[in-house]
């Protein structure tokens, strides 16, 4: 509707200016529907529950589970059932947060709207609003409906949760090209916006879905969300041990029925095997690390919503960012002041009156900037509303900020107005780019005028330097326009501001002004932004913005962040030709819609990039939804961005996303560590059975041992690992390859050297116990296989170069795995549940000497593999 004429929109509408009727009005609801966004169905804890049993890993342990039912080992059956229980728990218990991005859109349709019906002023529910009706804008409304406007005063509406833009966008009446993009259609107002100057009234063209809110509701629905690189590893790491263990069992179970063996015996011995070679507490284990991961983040103001995407913050190496309360405060802030003749730089940011004046970097006496800042504050109509500690804007963020820079001098709004009451004003309006307001002082009257700055100066005959009036001549003229253009190409929005005291009346003020200068203002980028980009550049993270800013605007903010790359629109992304090759050369993107966020994410994710995407705003839902980890702002944030993330800053402070990718990377570490640990000992039972087999030998252990071994004495110091302290200049690292298995080539190796060295080891001392009971042998063995195992642990951190007592919760795991491990040997009623029996001081004396010759063994073999 913003390229068709007003008169052609109230036909195809089949409206009038007067409004509809009741009787059209309910036809047209009939026809058209509510408006609002239908949601989807409810959230089903059933289905979150039943999601937590998908899984490879967790299809052996049931596996696991029917075997040892159907062969009535009740005690290992419990056991099983305990761990896929708790798997099951911790996961649902973390995830039961339903996607309620639909639910939250919603919301912003129930309030109330202004509409004329049978030419009648009347408020209805949003919900009742029909194409064609006539609704009334007032400054602070919230827009119900898309609509074309026919009648503008002043208007002005803040389009940021929709387009991106921090600017308020000044409306007009004129019809645009077709393609003009959705933030910069003047002529219309979006549902869910703010009108935060002047009053109007509009035509509704589209409600419900086929608003611009609901066509983001529709990307949300269609959006699908994808599995996370740690879950598809798993996925990948559970079939792979699946066909590991069918096989194995397979080839010793035909082995031993050709060796001679019973069918029933091998039978048995093939199950022990499978029991051995899965890992039962790996799925639990990495859930537990996970949930402790999420609470380290909580620390450092990250809120992980879904257990998996803590390690896939590990893995990102692009950050596509939101610009507007992402890297900038999405507070307009008055950065330069042009006036008597000197550029002042102002510090400070945001809507906290605090900052200093400089020139030229030294410390400046703002007493000189009294007159252009009062100026400021006095021709102004916004205000402030505290709410606890976040400072809320009522009206136009670009006078909020020159109220700011006034209060940054001392200056008092109450005080000044008591002394300069306004008595009348001249309102803004886009043929004059003016506003004056008339105040009366114990002097007389005075007018304050501010405007686009060469507006001002032409009708100004004076300038105010060094506290004297003086006349503007055509050198200085230049100089004040020069100055302009200087902070117009810094991306700053400028005003000149002016005044006159003398013969001041409505029909004057206006002219013959005298000039006190110009206030430049930016939405400025968070001072922690800067030093977190770095940060990402060092990690090896690219940085993207994505924004519905100018071009102009994003750029200098790009610039100042430290973000590489050329700038491009969304107009010019939609003519790009060969978007995969050209988009590692581009930093910015400016003046975007939801569509080309999620284009830029495919693309990204195309090449093999693991994408974070933030943002705070409606438009930022499909993306965040999209993204591999969606990162939505706490503070700022609307609920719809927050629903549609992964995880939520609570102190909406991109530097804390820097601290996630740290964690996230540590984390990612720590798993490999324990899936190291665990993988490696249980293809150490492995190799114990197998060679017990092929050798004709008795099997050195129970299927509850077994079954003990992998619960209890590995599963106590692999959930510690999950605190292990990560390595030093772990920043420093590029990010992992998306496609890089969670078992690399060099862990693979390790693996299987250590399997096979602790299987041998078991098997020797097995072997040197054949003489003695079977029962005296297995213990020996079980036993052996404990400490080998604990071993093996300090082994693993020693490759991260971490001492043995540098994480406090292992060494008290790995006591209470010794502990746990002396109980079932030498409390009597145990041995008989576990087939024990006590051993003598010399037994643990060959399994230390074989565990001092597996440490040697294991160096050895380590400086062979390096060389």
């Amino acid at each position: 509707m913003h390229k068709t004429e007003i008169k052609d929109v109230f036909k195809e509408l089949t409206a009038t200016e007067k409004g509809l009727s009741n009787s059209q009005a309910e036809e047209r609801l009939h026809k058209y529907g509510l408006n609002e966004l239908k949601a989807e169905e409810g959230v089903r804890p059933l289905k979150i529950l039943l999601e937590q049993f998908y899984s490879p890993l967790v299809w052996i342990l049931l596996s696991a589970f029917a075997i040892s039912i159907f062969l009535h080992e009740a005690v290992d059956a419990i056991v099983i059932a305990i761990i896929v229980i708790v798997n099951a728990v911790l996961g649902f218990v973390q995830e039961y947060r339903a996607e309620r991005s639909i639910k939250e859109l919603k919301k912003l349709s129930s309030l109330k709207a202004k509409v004329l019906r049978d030419g009648k002023v009347v408020k209805i529910d949003n919900k009742y609003l029909v194409p064609g009706d006539i609704i009334i804008l007032e400054t602070g409304d919230k827009v119900p409906a898309d609509a074309r406007l026919f009648e503008v005063y002043d208007l002005e509406t803040q389009e940021a949760s929709l387009t991106g833009e921090s600017l308020p966008v000044t409306k007009y009446l004129l019809a645009l090209a077709e393609k003009t993009p959705l933030a910069e259609r003047n002529n219309m107002v979006y549902s869910s916006t703010i009108i935060s100057k002047g009053k109007g009234k509009a035509v509704v063209t589209k409600t419900g879905m086929d608003s611009e809110v609901g066509k983001i509701a529709t990307l949300i629905k269609e959006t699908k969300s994808e599995s996370t690189p740690l879950q598809k590893k798993l996925s990948r790491l559970g079939k792979g041990l699946t066909i590991t263990v069918v096989i194995v069992a397979i080839v010793v179970f035909v082995a031993g029925l050709l060796a001679g063996n019973s069918i029933s015996v091998m039978f048995l011995t093939a199950v022990a095997l499978a029991v051995a070679a899965i890992p039962e507490g790996l799925p639990a284990i990495i859930t537990i690390s996970l949930a402790i991961g999420v609470q380290r983040m909580v620390r450092r103001n990250a809120l992980v919503r879904k257990l998996p995407s803590v390690e896939t913050l590990g893995s990102v190496s692009v950050i596509c960012s939101d610009k507007t309360g992402t890297l900038t405060h999405n507070e307009m802030t008055v950065k330069k002041i042009w006036t008597n003749n000197q550029i002042y730089e102002i510090s400070g940011s945001g809507y906290e009156a605090k900052g200093n004046f400089s020139i030229e970097g030294k410390l400046a006496n703002p007493e000189p900037l009294v007159p252009i800042l009062k100026c400021g504050m006095l021709c102004n109509d916004a205000y402030f509303e505290s709410k606890g500690r976040i400072r809320e804007v009522l009206g136009d963020p670009t006078e909020a900020a020159l109220m700011v820079s006034a209060e940054k001098a001392g200056m008092i709004q109450e005080k000044i107005n008591s002394v300069e009451k306004r008595v009348d004003e001249i309102p803004f309006s886009s043929e004059r780019k003016m506003m004056t307001t008339i105040h009366k002082t114990a002097k007389g009257s005075v007018s304050y005028t501010k405007g686009a700055p060469d507006v001002i100066i032409a009708n100004c005959d004076k300038v105010l330097l060094g506290g004297k009036i003086v006349r503007l001549e055509r050198e200085m003229k230049k100089k004040i326009l020069a100055a302009n253009e200087t902070f117009a190409q810094e991306a700053l929005r400028v005003l000149g501001l002016a005044y006159k005291d003398k013969d001041v009346k409505k029909g004057n003020a206006e002219k013959e002004m005298i000039f006190l200068g110009l206030q430049a203002m930016i939405d400025p980028p968070r001072e922690e932004a800067k030093e977190a980009i770095q940060k990402c550049h060092q990690a090896g993270i690219r940085v993207i913005m994505i924004t519905g800013d100018q071009l102009s605007t994003a750029a200098a903010i790009a610039a100042q962040l430290g973000i590489k790359g050329k700038a491009i629109t969304g107009q010019q992304l939609d003519e790009m030709k060969n978007l995969n090759k050209e988009i590692e050369n581009i930093g910015v993107f400016a003046r975007v819609d939801p569509a080309h966020k999620l284009t830029i994410i495919d693309t990204l994710k195309n090449k093999g990039y693991i994408v974070a995407m933030t943002g705070d705003g409606v438009n930022d839902a499909p993306a965040l939804k999209k993204a591999d980890i969606g990162i939505a702002m706490g503070i700022t944030g609307t609920d719809v961005a927050k629903e549609a993330s992964d995880m939520v800053l609570t102190d909406d402070n991109f530097a804390s996303i820097v601290s996630a990718i740290e964690e996230g990377r540590g984390i990612f570490d720590n798993i490999r560590k324990f899936v190291n640990y665990l993988l490696s000992s249980n293809l150490g039972e492995i190799m114990l059975i197998l060679l017990a087999s092929l050798f004709g030998m008795p099997l050195p252990l129970t299927a509850i041992q077994i079954l003990w071994i992998n619960l209890v004495t590995d599963g106590l110091p692999a959930v510690a690992l999950g605190v292990d302290p990560y390595a030093k200049g772990i920043m420093q690292q590029k990010p992992r390859q998306a496609k890089e298995n969670l078992i690399s080539k060099k862990l693979g190796y390790n693996i299987i050297i250590l399997g096979v060295l602790i299987g041998a080891a078991t098997l020797i001392i097995f072997w040197l116990y054949q003489n003695s009971p079977l029962i005296k042998a297995q213990t020996m063995a079980f036993s052996a296989l404990v400490v080998f195992e604990i071993v093996r642990l300090q082994m693993i951190r020693s490759d991260y170069k971490l001492g043995i007592f540098s994480n406090k919760y292992l060494v008290m795991a790995v006591l209470s795995s010794l502990l746990l491990q002396f109980i079932v040997i030498y409390v009597p009623f145990l041995n008989n549940v576990f087939n024990t029996v006590p051993l003598d001081l010399i037994d643990w004396v060959w399994i230390f000497v074989a565990s001092a010759a597996m440490i040697g063994l294991g160096k050895v073999l380590k400086l062979l593999r390096k060389k």
